[in-house]
């Protein structure tokens, strides 16, 4: 008799771990080590939010809501996007509230996916998004834009549609950028708009970190080209919100409704006081991101300085909260083998930059949602340790 594990789902089998949750694991054990690893802010969720999910319990508010969210915050995710962004979306048919980005990301791509389908996805990129179009039996077209300062340049886009225009579905955006902390701007979004604009399909833009945009003001894709684009965003990254899990995806009504029933099989419904927290950030929270985004932007400039001392170059993070730092070309170019090196002998843990796809190795992602005291304490030990190599 066959083990009921080889009768799961084949395309599930097919997938392995996140490499970078199985690498943050494996050095986790190390003793006194700065993990400059995930991507997860260090604040707090503001008071005001927090207080509105324990009146929201308080209120006995604990049973279903709509499954596409509560109407309150569906009209306060709308007015937060329509006064930061410009954009326009009706809260009753173009919105629907998420377990978080993640699930916005899962929904769309299962509503929108068939076996057989492609997906164009430029890298270094956020891993996430190639799992959940492999389970819908895609296949990911990778287009790599190390060469271009890690931004998707139209002729890159143009070309990879055209040698797959037979089964292209959707193209993937994220900015500003995980991993490389950079971001878009308005003449780069024309421009892959222009190519986009020429096709059937679907342009899918995760800015989940567009409050966290350091020089200049975010700029929407869905501002520029509404017809086609799918938005997602959340709190979780501005007002540091990871785990009330509450994103949303805007879009066009007919293809919001499509989405939305994947939402509804997969969920039913986010978690009821953790909506009614999200509604308060938007409603009164419309600035809450605004002093993080100064304290991070003092990190950023304190470890960019301190790894350029030692030897690493990077694109500028103008956004998010990370630096994609390339490896100095006398020390091993292998990204996990340099991570574990670096880990064990000075302490300080990064994420390889093969984590992130094509035009990832040979840079690690390090993210500074981390403490002063912590990153200076990590500048200095990789300082010390790129010092021991160079001399040995």
């Amino acid at each position: 008799m066959s083990k009921l594990s080889e009768r799961m789902n084949k395309r599930v089998a097919a997938l392995s771990p996140s490499s970078i949750l199985t690498f943050n694991q494996k050095i986790s054990t190390i003793p006194d080590i700065v993990k400059l690893t995930l991507g997860e802010p260090d604040f707090n969720t503001p008071e005001h939010v927090k207080q509105a999910a324990i009146t929201s319990i308080e209120n006995n508010e604990s049973h279903y809501t709509n499954s596409r969210g509560t109407i309150g915050l569906r009209k306060a995710a709308t007015g937060f996007l329509k006064q930061k962004y410009g954009l326009n979306y009706d809260p009753e048919t173009q919105i629907l509230i998420t377990a978080g980005a993640t699930g916005a990301i899962y929904s769309a791509l299962t509503a929108m996916l068939n076996p057989g389908d492609t997906v164009i996805i430029p890298t270094p990129i956020f891993p996430l998004y190639i799992p959940i179009a492999m389970l819908g039996g895609a296949k990911p077209i990778f287009v790599d834009t190390s060469d271009n300062g890690f931004i998707l340049s139209p002729e890159k886009l143009q070309a990879a549609i055209e040698e797959n225009k037979d089964t292209v579905k959707a193209v993937i955006l994220n900015f500003p950028t995980n991993p490389t902390g950079v971001t878009y701007h308005k003449d780069d979004l024309q421009k892959l708009a222009d190519v986009i604009s020429q096709y059937d399909i679907f342009c899918i833009s995760d800015e989940i970190y567009s409050e966290l945009t350091y020089d200049g003001t975010h700029v929407s894709m869905g501002s520029i080209l509404p017809e086609q684009t799918l938005v997602m965003n959340g709190v979780s990254k501005s007002h540091a919100m990871t785990g009330w899990r509450i994103g949303m995806i805007c879009g066009p009504a007919d293809v919001i409704t499509e989405i939305g029933k994947v939402s509804e099989f997969t969920i039913t419904s986010c978690t009821a006081n953790a909506q009614a927290a999200a509604q308060e950030a938007f409603t009164n929270g419309l600035n809450d991101a605004a002093p993080m985004r100064a304290e991070y932007l003092k990190r950023r400039d304190l470890l960019t300085a301190g790894l350029k001392k030692a030897g690493f170059t990077c694109p500028n993070p103008n956004g998010a909260f990370y630096i994609f730092a390339k490896i100095p070309a006398e020390l091993n170019q292998n990204s996990v083998e340099f991570c574990y090196e670096l880990a064990e002998k000075a302490k300080v843990a990064v994420i390889p930059g093969a984590s992130f796809g094509p035009g990832g190795e040979g840079y690690v992602r390090i993210s500074y949602a981390a403490s002063e005291a912590d990153l200076k304490k990590a500048v200095e030990r990789i300082q010390k340790f790129v010092g021991e190599k160079a001399s040995v």
